[in-house]
C-alpha cells in the first residue's frame, strides 16, 4: 500500500527557518540520571541573537519549578543538526529530545514517543490544525510543531510607484505585466525567482499551488510531474525567465538568501518571503506590501489556492526511557509565554492556537497577522513521509534546470518524479 503523504489541508514541513550559526551550548547526547538532554537548532545568525539566551532562561525556570529535573541544551547549526542527530541515534546515543527540521525517519523506525504519550490532552489539542496534521504519521502525532511561517508575495511599493503600477498583481498575467514595467524602469530583479539549491522546493511549490498543482495528487501520492506542474514551469520559462524578467542571475543559481539580500538592497520588485524579511526590510526603510500569491489565469482570481507553510519540529526519543520527565518539560516549553517569546525573537509564528493569539510584545503587527491567517490554511512539505528527505534534496538540486534556456520542464519534472517514486519504494531501517 502506498503511503499517504498529504492530508486534506496540509502536509509537512521544512529544513530550518533561519540562517545557521556556529555550534554552541554544552554536553553530549545520551546518558541517564535526572538530566534531560536536548539537541536544538540554532536560530540566531550571530552571537547577539543566539538561541542560547532563550534556552538558558527556560531550563532555569523549569528546574526551579521541577527541582529534581535538570535540562542541558546543545545548539547545532542547521547545516549539521539533522546529520548529527541521525548519527547519535544510529550509535545508540540518542538525545532525549531534538528540535530540528525533520522527524519522520525516526518515527518510521519506532524511535519516538507520540504526543499522546507526552503531553496533556489540552496541550496536544492546542497545535494549529495544519501543523498538527503535518507532524502526524498516519493518525499519530510524533513531530511536535514548534515555530512556523508561511509565504506571501512581497513587493517594493516605491519601485511599483515609480513603474506606474497601481495595484498588487492578482493573476500571473498581471504579475508578468508588472515585471515588464519594473524592468522598463531599470529594476535589477523585477521578479526574483530563487530556484537555487538552498530552498528551490519552496519557490517551486508556491508556483505549483497557484496553478492548482503541487507535490501530491488528491490521493496523497507524489504527483511531481503532473500536467499542472509542467504547465507552471513552461510558463515560468517562457513568460518570466526567457524575457529577462527574473534578473541577471539564472534562477537555478539564485538562492533564497541572495534573493532576500537583493530585496533588502532595493533591487527586487517582487519576491516570495516570510515574516522576518518584512521586519528586516522595514528596518532598512523599504516600503513593502505582502499579498497572496497571484493565481494562474487558468484558475482565475476567484480561486484561493493554499499558500506554502513551513515549520520546525520537536521530537522525543524513547531510548533513554524518560517519558515522564520529557512530558513535564515539553508541557512547560509549550506554555504560551515561552513559545511566543521564542517566536517573537525571530519574527516567526508560534505553533499553537493560544500562543498565536497572545504573542510576545503585545500582539502581531498587520503583516504578521496576514502570515498567520495564511498559515491556518497552508500546505506544507511532505516530511511526514520518510522519503521526503531524499526527494526534497533532489528537487532543490534539479528543479531550476527546468527554466534554463535549454531546459525541458516536462523532462526535468519526470526525472524528479521517477527518483521520488524510487525513494518512496525503498525499504526503511
Amino acid at each position: 500500500m502506498r503511503r499517504k503523504i498529504f492530508g486534506s489541508t496540509a502536509a509537512v514541513a521544512a529544513f530550518g527557518l533561519l540562517i545557521p550559526l556556529s555550534a554552541c551550548g554544552s554536553s553530549e547526547a545520551g546518558g541517564g540520571g535526572d538530566t534531560l538532554r536536548l539537541i536544538a537548532a540554532e536560530y540566531g545568525d550571530n552571537a547577539g541573537n543566539s538561541s542560547k539566551a532563550f534556552w538558558d532562561k527556560v531550563t532555569d525556570d523549569f528546574t526551579s519549578a521541577h527541582p529534581g529535573i535538570k535540562v542541558e541544551v546543545k545548539l547545532l547549526p542547521w547545516a549539521d543538526i539533522d546529520r548529527e542527530v541521525s548519527r547519535m541515534v544510529q550509535d545508540g546515543k540518542a538525545p532525549d529530545m531534538a528540535l530540528m527540521g525533520s522527524y519522520s525517519d525516526f518515527a518510521a523506525q519506532g524511535k519516538l514517543y507520540s504526543a499522546e504519550e507526552l503531553l496533556s490532552i489540552s496541550a496536544e489539542a492546542n497545535f494549529l490544525p495544519p501543523l498538527a496534521e503535518a507532524g502526524s504519521v498516519g493518525n499519530t502525532l510524533y513531530g511536535l510543531p514548534f515555530v512556523a511561517s508561511s509565504r506571501l508575495l512581497f513587493y517594493n511599493e516605491t519601485l511599483f510607484r515609480q513603474a506606474g503600477i497601481t495595484e498588487a498583481p492578482k493573476t500571473w498575467s498581471a504579475l508578468e505585466a508588472a515585471a515588464k514595467a519594473l524592468k522598463g524602469k531599470g529594476v535589477k530583479y523585477p521578479y526574483a525567482l530563487p530556484l537555487g539549491p538552498e530552498e528551490a522546493h519552496a519557490e517551486a511549490l508556491i508556483w505549483e499551488l497557484s496553478n492548482g498543482g503541487g507535490y501530491a495528487d488528491s490521493s496523497g501520492n507524489y504527483a511531481l510531474a503532473s500536467e499542472q506542474n509542467v504547465y507552471t514551469f513552461n510558463w515560468l520559462k517562457e513568460k518570466l525567465v526567457g524575457p529577462g524578467l527574473t534578473g541577471p542571475t539564472p534562477p537555478s543559481q539564485l538562492n533564497r538568501a541572495d534573493a532576500f539580500a537583493a530585496f533588502l538592497r532595493g533591487e527586487v520588485g517582487m519576491v516570495n518571503g516570510y515574516p522576518s524579511l518584512s521586519h528586516e526590510a522595514r528596518a532598512k526603510g523599504i516600503s513593502l506590501k505582502a499579498v497572496s500569491m497571484p493565481v494562474s489565469d487558468a484558475l482565475g482570481v476567484g480561486e484561493t489556492p493554499p499558500t506554502v507553510g513551513v515549520a520546525d519540529w520537536m521530537m522525543a526519543f524513547k531510548q533513554n526511557g524518560k517519558k515522564e520527565e520529557i512530558g513535564k518539560f515539553l508541557d512547560f516549553v509549550y506554555q504560551d509565554k515561552n513559545l511566543s517569546d521564542f517566536a517573537g525573537r525571530y519574527h516567526l509564528l508560534p505553533s499553537t492556537v493560544t500562543a498565536s493569539r497572545t504573542p510576545a510584545g503585545g500582539g502581531l503587527d498587520a503583516i504578521d497577522t496576514d502570515f498567520l491567517t495564511a498559515l491556518r490554511g497552508a500546505q506544507l512539505y511532505p516530511v511526514n513521509d520518510p522519503s521526503w528527505v531524499k526527494v526534497s534534496d533532489n528537487l532543490k538540486r534539479n528543479i531550476g534546470r527546468a527554466v534554463e534556456p535549454n531546459g525541458n520542464p516536462k523532462a526535468v519534472l519526470e526525472d524528479i518524479a521517477a527518483k521520488a517514486k524510487a525513494s518512496a519504494a525503498a525499504p526503511r531501517n
